[in-house]
């Protein structure tokens, strides 16, 4: 069996995605931190989801500048593939039933209000670890390959 090398992740297209991500996570903390604290009672739902929005964007930051542990590395898969489901919901929702989102959320419209980068980003955060995989991870894919043949 070859022996898999961990590929490097803060170089590059990486380091591009962690400050995209590090940007996000600071916007959507700025923008659900105003909205909470000048008029929650507005929409409360929509307010709660850039909250969560938030945490998602921070915990995503953290998970892939980490991620060369393989902790870390399931951490970033959870965080952006949450992100993913979170934004076509959240993003198909508002078109469809308008009302439940009286104020826009980080994630309404497909994230239009941040030039739809909240629907790009995820696409491209699974893309970076499909191909940047943890040592342990490609071990494991590896191995259940050659079990398979």
């Amino acid at each position: 069996m070859s022996e898999t090398k961990p590929s490097r992740r803060m170089t590059g297209i990486g380091r591009v995605l962690v400050i995209v991500y590090g940007v996000m996570a600071l916007a959507a903390t700025g923008r659900s931190f105003v909205q909470i604290a000048e008029r929650f009672e507005q929409a409360p739902l929509a307010f709660s989801l850039s909250a969560a929005s938030a945490v998602v964007y921070i915990l995503a930051t953290l998970a892939l500048i980490f991620s060369r542990s393989d902790a870390w590395y399931r951490v970033a898969w959870v965080a952006i593939a949450f992100e993913l489901v979170g934004v076509l919901v959240i993003g198909t929702i508002s078109f469809i039933v308008p009302e439940l989102f009286p104020e826009a959320t980080v994630w309404s419209h497909f994230g239009n209000g941040y030039l739809f980068i909240p629907l790009v980003l995820p696409f491209l955060g699974l893309w970076w670890l499909i191909t940047h995989r943890t040592a342990p991870v490609a071990a494991a894919s590896e191995a259940s390959a050659e079990a398979v043949r």
